[in-house]
């Protein structure tokens, strides 16, 4: 057995090789977006405790609105931030769609792009009219969208309209390799801002730095011919960006907490991160292909530093931060409890079997100071502030609300990382202010126990402790189950039990029965001899496994 010592001084985690499980993050991330699903809910959801809502949007103007993503924790579609988190699921998933179908979460990726386009294409009712994005529309027509829908500029007030015109623009050079397109952002570069402001924030409302590392991305492939000049000067400002987020811009960087998450505005600030950390991951990309790297005020910059802000960033979400918690919901063992989210902080129609109304909602479930009944899976909250300090108060929304726009870059983000790291599993102790010593043991010989259950059940469990580790006075273990249908016969709809389990597991989807868990959707199906593998992190004896049900 071999023993590595670990120490942690002020708050600083190094344990389990600091390594996230960026695949079980992508999985509940997807969940997420289930979630946030208005309109007719399709047999296939997996997220139960949510019923169909906003069946009537539109009728009264005579139109079908049915559909789309709600932007956050009320029932609310808004229209610019949706199409920023559905243009973000369509850039993770066309920048990594290799990695992200080897993941078998292609077609989850596929239908949560298709959910919020399908809603943008039932809302652009005739030529001129779009309800709530038509290229030539919105160049003919320049305005502010909150000018037209008075009631969205109290949540999402626009700064302007001149990065959505050439980030636009820009993507339908992308789409169509139409040069009329890559003349316009060339023409506009000027006059839009696109070579003159330099951004230190990627957002839905910002959209400057995602337009420089395209036109990059055009301009290191080659492609930018009689405009190369002038894509040059948007590169220049795409590596200010990057010089920025990985503090070598000369002093003009992105503030920092001291626990090392990028930091921008009070509300809901983890957005900014989640974005500036694909946004970084994609660029680091676009320079590997190239061959090149960039010259930053305090030195030059290689590829991989941008990928190791992106991984920081990450992994601060998902727990190696100075509270120890996970800032994505249903992630690791210890997750915000008190989630801003009026679905998820009231029990669902299925449970109480009736229906709450606005004010019984506030005063019976808003107020209640027990955490959320019902799980919401994937959800990025807004997160602490610039110190570090988070308060898990569901009236604390500037913390704890969830929105769209914070999760769709997370869907690129973790599957560059599984891709490139293919964790195991990340551990999250309790906070400990004092000097600590950790020891990580690898088990050289594996503890193995066979059971099997019923003669007339035809699933086999191979259970094995992988490896061990020690956080003061308690040791952790990772389980590993193997999951083998050893009949003749196709086996669907696996449910299993598992009781005792005191720590985090991965690998199954926790149904809305306690302690009853269901296979990933693309693992739904066991043919004759077929295996599948779930790991959980268990403190003392192992859980007990037990097959409950199946087709």
């Amino acid at each position: 057995m071999k023993t590595i010592l670990f120490v942690a001084i002020a708050g600083l985690l190094l344990i389990h090789s600091a390594i996230a499980d960026y695949g079980d993050a992508l999985d509940k991330t997807l969940l997420f977006f289930e979630a946030q699903r208005s309109g007719k809910l399709p047999a296939s959801q997996q997220v139960k405790w949510r019923g169909d809502s906003g069946l009537k949007d539109g009728f009264l103007q005579g139109v079908d609105l049915v559909g789309g993503y709600y932007d956050a924790g009320d029932h609310v579609k808004f229209g610019l931030p949706m199409a920023f988190s559905v243009t973000m699921l369509a850039w993770g998933t066309i920048h990594n769609r290799k990695e992200i179908s080897e993941l078998d979460q292609l077609g989850n990726t596929l239908r949560a792009i298709k959910w919020g386009s399908d809603y943008f294409i039932k809302a652009h009712t005739q030529p001129n009219v779009l309800w709530a994005q038509l290229f030539t529309f919105a160049d003919r027509y320049r305005g502010l969208y909150d000018d037209s829908i008075p009631c969205a500029k109290q949540f999402y007030t626009s700064s302007g309209y001149s990065d959505e015109l050439l980030w636009a623009a820009t993507w339908l050079y992308r789409a169509t390799g139409d040069e009329y397109y890559l003349k316009y952002v060339a023409e506009n570069a000027e006059y839009m801002g696109g070579t003159g402001w330099a951004m230190k924030e990627f957002s839905w409302d910002n959209k400057y730095a995602g337009v420089q590392i395209l036109l990059s991305k055009i301009l290191m492939e080659g492609q930018a011919g009689r405009y190369t000049n002038t894509l040059k000067q948007y590169q220049a400002k795409a590596n200010y960006f990057a010089c920025a987020c990985v503090q070598k811009n000369g002093g003009y960087n992105v503030q920092l907490t001291p626990g090392g998450l990028m930091y921008v505005r009070e509300w809901n600030n983890l957005q900014y991160a989640s974005s500036a950390a694909f946004l970084l991951a994609v660029y680091s990309d676009y320079l590997s292909t190239a061959n090149a790297k960039i010259t930053c005020p305090n030195g030059q910059v290689q590829h991989q530093e941008l990928m190791n802000f992106a991984k920081s960033q990450a992994d601060y979400i998902l727990g190696k931060n100075p509270k120890y918690i996970s800032y994505l919901v249903g992630y690791g063992s210890k997750y915000p409890a008190q989630v801003h989210h009026r679905g998820s902080s009231i029990a669902s129609i299925y449970s109480l079997h009736s229906i709450v109304g606005c004010v019984q909602g506030f005063e019976t479930w808003y107020r209640r100071s027990q955490g959320n009944p019902n799980v919401i899976y994937g959800a990025l909250v807004g997160g602490p502030d610039q110190n570090d300090n988070f308060s898990d108060e569901r009236s604390n929304y500037e913390q704890t609300e969830p929105t769209l726009t914070a999760a769709a870059p997370l869907i690129g983000l973790f599957t560059k990382l599984q891709s490139i790291y293919k964790p195991t599993g990340y551990l999250h102790p309790s906070q400990s202010s004092n000097i600590q010593q950790y020891s990580l043991s690898s088990t050289s010989k594996q503890e193995k126990t066979t059971y099997k259950q019923q003669p007339e059940n035809p699933i086999e469990f191979l259970h094995s402790i992988t490896s061990s580790w020690t956080v003061g006075q308690t040791t952790h273990y990772r389980h590993k189950v193997v999951v083998k249908n050893t009949s003749q016969k196709t086996i669907t709809d696996l449910k299993l039990g598992i009781q005792n389990l005191s720590g985090s597991i991965y690998g199954l989807i926790p149904s809305d029965e306690k302690n009853v868990y269901e296979l990933p959707e693309w693992q739904k199906v066991m043919n004759p001899g077929s295996e599948l593998i779930f790991v959980y992190v268990q403190d003392g004896p192992q859980a007990k496994v037990s097959v409950l049900s199946y087709h």
